[in-house]
């Protein structure tokens, strides 16, 4: 029988090898053979984040580390991270890193 933590550091390691993809909690928690409530509710347990957060920390990290090591645009990455739009990624991006996108990736060292 599997541990708790097991099985969601399993379902992390998928997520993060999918965090190109569209992932909804509901495709994540039928990877994990669990209802979404459940498996929410475990993963919030273990990891003390939800597992929404956990999602979007996540691609928010790789859209930070783009922003820097790229010479993508912001809404080629916005889009590869699975936002809906640069508007959105914009506003998501700068509540987490208290910098939009532009200035992030300027005062990092990487210049348009």
């Amino acid at each position: 029988m599997f541990r708790t933590e097991d099985i969601i550091d399993e379902i992390t390691q998928w997520i993060d090898s999918n965090l190109h993809q569209p992932l909804r909690i509901e495709d994540v928690a039928a990877r994990a053979g669990y209802s979404k409530w459940h498996l929410q509710r475990i993963f919030f347990q273990v990891k003390r984040i939800s597992l929404g957060k956990y999602i979007r920390d996540r691609r928010l990290s790789l859209a930070a580390k783009d922003l820097v090591e790229t010479d993508e645009s912001i809404m080629e990455i916005a889009f590869k991270y699975g936002f809906d739009s640069q508007q959105t990624f914009t506003r998501v991006f700068s509540n987490n890193y208290r910098l939009p996108p532009l200035r992030y990736r300027k005062f990092n060292g990487v210049i348009d």
